[in-house]
């Protein structure tokens, strides 16, 4: 049995290897598409700031997916084997549907295919033991609780990015579309340093204020400034998207060629 498990754990780890390469790849799709089709900048340098993303995001990220995997079963009611199978059936699940949807050209969340693949191949097991076993229920078997909630706040982020995406898209195309030039000036300064401040806040803050790589003494320094380090960061970025925009570098909101329009 040793030698099965071992045979498993290796497997397990080609399988993490593979995931890596299409959770990476699914990770392009869903965040390159927009920047790409929207040439907001050359290919070359998309790709350079999304490598610099991904770095930053493996530093500051803080246990997400480990808080996902302690969220759906109760690890005391079930045996080494049970967990090996559940945790294979998981990788082998993952990599097949991302790699599946990379091929298709179909973003997905891989986030939400290891939450759900969690919960369907816990699910399962807790089925064949209570077959085995009917003095055994969900309840025990399953943190409905948790799950439930992690499904639910996958889905309310997905409406909030919805809602204010389109707010703040709706506001943005009103302030730098109708005669924009007359309040440039200031109107790009402003935006540039709301827009950065808060990528800032969501990115640098609240993840270094998490992250395990630095000392509690700064984390709490952090967390007790956090209201003087926004400031300074809106301050500090509306001063230098002036700047970019007085020496006629191209930071305002690309209009839309309108010649088609023009002819009718």
């Amino acid at each position: 049995m040793e030698t099965i498990y071992l045979f498993i754990v290796v497997f397990l780890l080609c399988l993490a290897v593979f995931g890596l390469f299409v959770g990476v790849s699914n990770d392009a799709v869903n965040f390159l598409q927009s920047a790409v089709g929207a040439r907001a900048a050359k290919y070359n340098t998309v790709l350079v700031f999304a490598s610099a993303g991904v770095i930053l995001g493996a530093i500051l990220s803080t246990g997400m997916m480990d808080v996902a995997r302690n969220g759906i079963m109760t690890p005391q009611y079930y045996s080494f084997a049970e967990v090996m199978t559940i945790f294979l059936a998981v990788m082998v699940t993952n990599v097949l549907v991302l790699d599946v949807f990379n091929s298709l050209g179909m973003p997905t969340s891989t986030t939400i295919s290891l939450v759900f693949g969690l919960l369907g191949a816990t699910f399962t097991i807790a089925t064949l033991k209570l077959i085995s076993d009917p003095s055994l229920d969900y309840n025990s078997l399953l943190n409905s609780g948790q799950a439930l909630s992690m499904i639910i706040a996958i889905f309310v982020s997905v409406a909030f990015a919805f809602v204010f995406g389109w707010a703040i898209m709706w506001f943005s195309r009103i302030v730098f579309t109708f005669n924009y030039k007359a309040h440039s000036k200031y109107s790009i300064a402003i935006f540039g340093g709301i827009a950065f401040t808060a990528l800032a806040y969501f990115i640098f803050l609240k993840g270094v204020g998490n992250s395990p790589y630095i000392s509690p003494n700064i984390r709490q320094w952090i967390l007790d400034n956090t209201t003087l380090l926004l400031l300074l960061t809106f301050l500090g970025s509306a001063v230098i998207t002036e700047l970019l925009h007085l020496l006629n570098v191209n930071t305002e909101v690309s209009q839309v060629n309108n010649d088609s329009s023009s002819d009718v």
